[in-house]
């Protein structure tokens, strides 16, 4: 293997890559489309949809150019997102970049985990009714507790690159229960011969106080907003790409099929959940089917395996980050730091290579996320605020203030102008949907425990 200009050997390609890419971006919030789009109406919620991929394309494409500087196509690699801030805007929006890039990649991965928990949960509860048994004891903690020993041993692969086959196997089940759900909103808007719905903006639901609407109409923007973001993870997934052909060209590709790809799926059942429920839009439109039950637990099953293999390109990064901190602390030749190989016998190019840094940090910091999970298992509603505060400075600002001094472009310039124009909806965006999280988590809060889901 040939080795980069910065002596680390990259393998990844296209056609490796490009199911990380998948995976990072499309996730459960696909299930929760329909709901969007019934708070914000037949007018607002199909331009909402439509808008924010081109503009999250945009921006991304940006970001790309900004892996390498000063030449976007010869210059010094910046193997991470806090590198290129660093390298570009200083050390002071370093910190500021890496607390809320590192809270919403961890705040993912707690959210994961109680998502598992309760796809498990309803699993489990659909076979028990169907079975006529009389007691169906459902248990959220063990099923987080069962989720997290199988993340600690997936943990020890030993970066983003050798967890293609998770990323595979996740975005394929993704596309499973994306079908599944539109084939099921498919069949109900058949048996009623309607599209349902409203042009109105937060016109659901007669009993809901009208600043409640508002706050759900806000979520629903932010909601949508965020389902395409991935550029926390862009940079760290350009980083496994070989060169040449260069990596900003390969990467932009890789972005323009991802978010085109994503699109169709995120609209199809986006608009055909909401035309087959109208204002009776569930938040997760799996929950709104009860037959066949079989074919709505594949849909679970398949959420199940999809967070499995999202919860490693999540850690990885993580992982990644933590550890080069520890070996620029420790000496590489100490034992902690020492990598050690295990072959197996009879198996060719059969090896496992690990070391005692590795076992023990990644197992500690998985732990430590499962039990965040158990103590808030309402951690769900934080995520959304997560989300909300990350939404803008990391997909938006970072990566034009960073493209702008890369491409040395001059204030007052068409490019300049339409960056800023952009910058600025997506600001109001993030602002309003900080607002309906923070709604929604005095809600949530009232009613929630520590130890006990909500299933």
């Amino acid at each position: 293997m040939a080795l980069g200009d910065d002596g680390v050997v990259r393998t990844g390609t296209f056609w490796s890559t490009i199911p990380h890419a998948f995976t990072s971006m499309v996730g459960t919030c696909i299930l929760a489309l329909p709901w969007s789009i019934s708070q914000l109406g037949w007018i607002v919620g199909p331009v909402a949809i439509l808008a924010f991929p081109v503009i999250t394309y945009y921006y991304a494409a940006l970001l790309c150019d900004c892996y390498r500087t000063p030449d976007p196509i010869k210059g010094r690699r910046n193997r991470t997102y806090m590198d290129a801030v660093r390298a570009f805007l200083g050390e002071r929006n370093v910190v500021i970049c890496g607390v809320l890039q590192y809270a919403a990649l961890w705040g993912t991965m707690i959210g994961y985990t109680i998502t598992t928990a309760i796809s498990i949960a309803s699993v489990k509860r659909s076979i028990c009714f169907h079975r006529h048994d009389a007691r169906c004891d459902v248990q959220g903690n063990l099923y987080m507790m069962a989720f997290g020993a199988m993340e600690i041993v997936l943990s020890q692969f030993p970066n983003l690159e050798k967890v293609t086959i998770l990323s595979v196997i996740a975005t394929a089940t993704s596309f499973i229960y994306s079908l599944v759900a539109l084939g099921l909103s498919v069949a109900k808007l058949s048996t009623h011969h309607e599209l349902r719905g409203s042009t109105l903006v937060a016109n659901v639901g007669e009993d809901i106080a009208s600043l409640t609407k508002v706050w759900h109409v806000f979520q629903a923007l932010g909601n949508i907003a965020f389902a395409y973001t991935y550029s926390w993870l862009l940079l760290e997934i350009q980083d496994t790409l070989k060169s040449p052909p260069p990596e900003n060209q390969v990467m932009k590709k890789i972005s323009l099929y991802t978010i085109a790809g994503t699109s169709i799926f995120y609209s199809s059942l986006g608009f055909i959940g909401y035309a087959a429920f109208g204002s009776h839009a569930p938040g997760n439109v799996l929950t709104g089917f009860g037959e066949p039950f079989w074919l709505v637990d594949i849909g679970h099953i398949s959420v199940i395996i999809h967070l499995i293999g999202a919860y490693q390109v999540f850690g990885q990064v993580v992982f990644a980050t933590n550890e080069r901190l520890l070996t620029s602390r420790c000496s590489t030749t100490s034992v902690f730091n020492r990598t050690c190989n295990i072959r197996f016998p009879g198996i060719r190019n059969g090896s496992f290579q690990f070391s005692l840094s590795r076992l023990l940090m990644r197992t500690i910091f998985v732990i430590f996320t499962t039990l965040a999970a158990m103590i808030f298992p309402f951690f769900n509603a934080i995520l959304s605020i997560l989300g909300s505060i990350s939404f803008w400075p990391i997909t938006v600002y970072f990566p034009m203030q960073m493209y702008m001094i890369q491409a040395k472009i001059e204030k007052g310039t068409p490019t300049w102008t339409v960056l800023y124009v952009l910058s600025f909806v997506c600001l109001v965006v993030s602002l309003v949907a900080i607002v309906g999280s923070v709604a929604d988590i005095s809600q949530t809060l009232r009613h929630a425990k520590i130890f006990h889901i909500e299933l």
